[in-house]
């Protein structure tokens, strides 16, 4: 396979040789110059030089024509360097390459795969804490519980809501529209919207931002991110009769949205970790109602959207969320 493989490959090269001989030939016959003896020995001489320079330029080159001319059974029979070229130890190189960008895509799909699977995992687990409560519900014999009902679906509405932006975060790009957006109408637009969460945890919201503030981000997005944090701070927020305060000011370039809690806060030692993936941390474990994705997913929709979020608490004192937007 490999002799043919050259030949193939060599095929116009000898021709053109042979054409090119030929034709210097023709020249000197009709320059006058007829020796058939001497033409004999230019042809072989030609002939043998080609030849020559054919069987070397093989034998550089058989190990990586047996290589590329045998289908590989393994990576690493494909990954063999055996090329003794310059052209074919650059092709060489180019696969090892190509090879370690595919590698490194397959690992990216692969810890994506994995990551959606115990997030789906987790979070159907989380679900069927309300689901059970609602079936509960419905078996009594007394009067329904209006409110319970109307708690338990706002908590079946978050985790869908959450399932359904961590799905869109893989194409997030092709559902992202940046413009103008007035902060203080999104962020009153998140409280109302989180009304019954309030009243039901007696957490009182405090806003204070200017009616010309203007930041630019998506607007769909936006609603998430502030949603989420509302929703952490209520939830963490065990003691009744406590502020969630939400303010901005503009700092030169910047527009800061502060959302400070009086919530029971974040341990040093959780708090490096609260963006990563699945970590539910101490507050979550005694909640159990944490799959960990929350601050994840709004850190990873800040990247895209350009803004920056930090997030500082105290043990006792509660946490505050920073979101910092390029103007």
């Amino acid at each position: 396979m490999a002799v043919k493989l050259f030949v193939k490959e060599h095929l116009s090269y000898l021709i053109f040789q042979i054409v090119l001989t030929l034709f210097l030939l023709s020249l000197f016959w009709l320059d006058g110059f007829r020796s058939v003896t001497t033409a004999i020995y230019a042809i072989a001489i030609s002939l043998l030089l080609i030849i020559s320079f054919l069987v070397l330029r093989y034998m550089l080159r058989r190990r990586y024509l047996a290589k590329i001319s045998t289908l590989p059974q393994t990576m690493e029979d494909a990954l063999q360097k055996n090329a003794k070229t310059m052209e074919y130890m650059e092709t060489e190189r180019y696969l090892h390459e190509l090879y370690k960008l595919y590698q490194h895509e397959v690992q990216a799909l692969y810890a994506t795969q994995s990551r959606q699977y115990k997030f789906m995992n987790q979070w159907v687990h989380q679900m069927k804490t309300p689901v059970s409560v609602l079936e509960l519900l419905l078996q009594q014999e007394e009067e329904l519980d209006k409110k319970s009902v109307q708690e338990e679906v706002e908590r079946l509405k978050r985790g869908l809501e959450m399932v359904l932006v961590n799905a869109r975060l893989e194409n997030f790009s092709d559902d992202m529209q940046i413009g103008k957006v007035p902060l203080k109408s999104a962020i009153m637009s998140n409280v109302n919207d989180n009304k019954r969460l309030f009243i039901a945890n007696r957490v009182f919201p405090e806003v204070k931002i200017d009616e010309d503030l203007i930041v630019m981000s998506d607007i769909k997005w936006l609603n998430f991110l502030i949603g989420q944090f509302i929703t952490n701070a209520v939830k963490y927020t065990f003691e009744p009769n406590k502020k969630l305060y939400i303010t901005a000011v503009q700092k030169e370039q910047h527009v800061h949205l502060f959302i400070r809690d009086e919530g029971v806060g974040i341990p040093k030692s959780d708090l490096p970790r609260v963006m990563k993936p699945f970590f539910t941390g101490e507050n979550g474990r005694k909640t159990g109602e944490s799959t960990g994705m929350g601050l994840y997913i709004a850190k990873e929709i800040c990247d895209k959207l350009g803004h920056q979020l930090l997030i500082t608490s105290e043990v006792g004192k509660g946490t505050q969320i920073e979101v910092i937007f390029q103007s």
